[in-house]
C-alpha cells in the first residue's frame, strides 16, 4: 500500500504525463494499429453511401475505447454497436481494460485511448494536468460512488472517520467524494489517513482490515455490501453533492476526426435505450460478463443511473464547485475554469433526429 503523499497528487500526476508524452510523443492509435481486438462490421459497407468521402477518410483509422463498465459501454460492446457505428465510416474498433482515472488519463495522453466513460475527478485533475481531453456528454447521475466500512464497524458516520485509515483511489470520483464529505461533517482532508489504492490493491486491504474505510464506486460498492454486509455511510446524494460523469475523447482525435465522435455518442446512446427498454436482459448479460450476481448488477445500476446528455449548467457549476475546493485544499497549482474542457456540440448531433 502506498500512503497519501503530502505534496500532491496534481503536482505528481503532472510529472507523470510529461514524461508518458515525452516517451510517447510519436505514438498514435488511430492509425494502422496492430492490437486491434474487434473489426468494423462489414455491414458498414453498405450504410458507407451515407457518409460520402468520409468512408475513404476513416478506413485506417483504429478507435481505442475502454469500455470495461457495466452499462451502456460494456452493453454497446458485447452488442457491436461500437462496430455498427463506427463502422459507417470504414473505421475499426479496439478495446481497453483500464481501472480508473488515472489510468484513463495516462492513457489518452499517451494516445493509448480515444475514449472513455470517467469520473467527475479526473476530468479536473485531467484539465490541471493539461491533459487533451474533452468532455462530451454527462455519461452518468454520478450517483455511484460511496463510502463503506466493515459490517461490525463502529463508524457509523462521516465525523467517525477522524484518525481512520480510509482506501481510495486518488483522482477518482471517490476521492472527491470524500473530499466533500469530510468537508460536509466539518473535518479537513488531514482528519483522515488516507489510502491510495486501486481497486484490486483496496479490496483485499479491506477485507483484512487493514483499513477502516472504503470510499469506492459501483460495482465495487453493491458487491460489498451484498456479499459482505458492508455498511454505507455516505454517497453523493446524502451530502447532496451532483456530480455527473462524462463521456470524454482525446481532443486531437476529436479535432481529425469529428464524425466519429458522433458515431461513438450514437453506439452508446442505442446500447442505453437497449439496456433501459430490456433492463432484466441487461442485468442478466452485465452479471454473467462482469461475473457478478444478478442483485448487484441491479443496485449498481440503480445507484450510477446511466445517461447520455449534454453537459448541463447544474453539473458544470458543481464541477467548478469541486476545482475550487481542490484549489482551497493545495491539490491544485491554479484555478481552473472548467468550462473549456465542455463541448455539447457533439452530442446535440448524436441526439438530433
Amino acid at each position: 500500500m502506498r500512503t497519501w503523499n503530502k505534496r500532491g497528487f496534481i503536482s505528481l500526476t503532472l510529472i507523470m504525463m510529461l514524461v508518458i508524452l515525452s516517451a510517447c510523443g510519436n505514438s498514435s492509435s488511430n492509425t494502422n494499429q496492430t492490437d486491434s481486438t474487434n473489426s468494423a462490421s462489414t455491414s458498414g459497407t453498405s450504410e458507407s453511401s451515407n457518409t460520402g468521402n468520409d468512408a475513404d477518410k476513416y478506413k485506417d483509422v483504429v478507435v481505442n475505447i475502454d469500455a470495461s463498465q457495466i452499462g451502456p459501454l460494456l452493453i454497446a460492446k458485447e452488442k457491436g454497436f461500437f462496430e455498427e457505428e463506427l463502422g459507417k465510416y470504414g473505421a475499426t474498433v479496439a478495446y481497453q481494460t483500464l481501472q480508473s482515472s488515472s489510468q484513463f488519463l495516462e492513457a489518452i495522453a499517451s494516445d493509448r485511448l480515444d475514449f472513455v466513460r470517467i469520473g467527475y475527478i479526473g476530468t479536473i485533475t485531467g484539465q490541471a494536468a493539461k491533459v487533451g481531453f474533452t468532455s462530451i456528454s454527462e455519461g452518468s447521475n454520478g450517483g455511484g460512488d460511496g463510502i463503506i466500512v466493515p459490517k461490525d464497524s463502529a463508524i457509523q458516520s462521516i465525523a467517525d472517520l477522524k484518525g481512520k485509515k480510509v482506501g481510495v483511489t486518488k483522482g477518482s470520483s471517490s476521492w472527491g467524494l470524500l473530499l466533500r464529505a469530510l468537508q460536509s461533517a466539518g473535518l479537513s482532508a488531514s482528519d483522515v489517513e488516507q489510502i491510495n489504492l486501486q481497486p484490486d490493491e483496496a479490496q483485499p486491504a479491506f477485507l483484512s482490515g487493514k483499513i477502516d474505510a472504503w470510499v469506492i464506486w459501483e460495482p465495487f460498492r453493491s458487491t460489498q455490501i451484498n456479499t459482505q454486509g458492508a455498511k454505507l455511510i455516505a454517497e453523493g446524494k446524502s451530502i447532496g453533492a451532483f456530480n455527473p460523469a462524462y463521456n470524454i475523447v482525446r481532443t486531437k482525435f476529436a479535432e481529425q476526426y469529428p464524425e466519429l465522435v458522433v458515431a461513438y455518442l450514437k453506439a452508446y446512446e442505442r446500447a442505453l435505450e437497449w439496456q433501459n427498454s430490456n433492463l432484466d436482459e441487461a442485468i442478466t448479460l452485465l452479471a454473467g460478463l462482469k461475473n457478478l450476481d444478478e442483485e448487484t448488477v441491479r443496485v449498481s445500476l440503480a445507484n450510477n443511473v446511466a445517461t447520455n446528455a449534454p453537459i448541463s449548467d447544474e453539473a458544470t457549476q458543481n464541477q467548478q464547485e469541486v476545482a475550487d475546493i481542490l484549489y482551497d485544499l493545495g491539490e491544485l497549482k491554479e484555478k481552473l475554469d472548467v468550462s473549456q474542457v465542455v463541448d455539447n456540440t457533439f452530442i446535440e448531433q448524436a441526439l438530433a433526429k
